[in-house]
């Protein structure tokens, strides 16, 4: 029989599965961050039992992701007072205009809210730096200029 005519099962051209990808590196959280964690896993490990047998796996998978993160995360200690840190609100001026951003740890960014991760270009930059310091940004020397910080999450 020609190949043209062979039958061939639905489950042949699903795309496979694959785990959640892991950032490389240490999993640096606030001691928010670590909570939401753990709220999160204790959500999954809810919606296991009641999730329908197609579902099951994708929840599952995203479970193993979170037990990760929990195993993983290494919570930070506050910074000092006017330095910037992870679980600092920076007021910043790049280019003439004042922004203010959170940094976070990688689960708990959102860049939309204003909490970058601990990751991003913007705050490696900013890490490390004093009010009324100016920091190397995008290959400009001296582009930002840090304004005001604050501890936003202690423990």
């Amino acid at each position: 029989m020609s190949v043209a005519f062979r039958r061939e099962s639905d489950e042949e051209h699903l795309e496979p599965k694959f785990e959640r990808p892991i950032a490389p590196g240490p999993n640096l959280v606030t001691p928010r961050g670590l909570a939401l964690i753990g709220a999160k896993v204790l959500e999954l490990e809810a919606a296991v039992a009641g999730a329908s047998a197609e579902d099951r796996d994708a929840v599952l998978r995203e479970l193993r992701y979170w037990h990760t993160r929990q195993t993983t995360a290494e919570e930070v200690a506050a910074p000092a007072e006017g330095e910037v840190g992870i679980g600092s609100r920076v007021t910043y001026r790049l280019n003439g205009v004042e922004r203010s951003v959170e940094i976070v740890g990688g689960d708990e960014a959102d860049p939309a809210a204003g909490k970058i991760g601990y990751q991003a270009p913007l705050a490696r930059a900013l890490i490390g730096a004093e009010v009324g310091e100016r920091v190397d940004f995008a290959g400009k020397d001296e582009a930002i200029e840090v304004i005001a910080v604050a501890v936003t999450d202690v423990a």
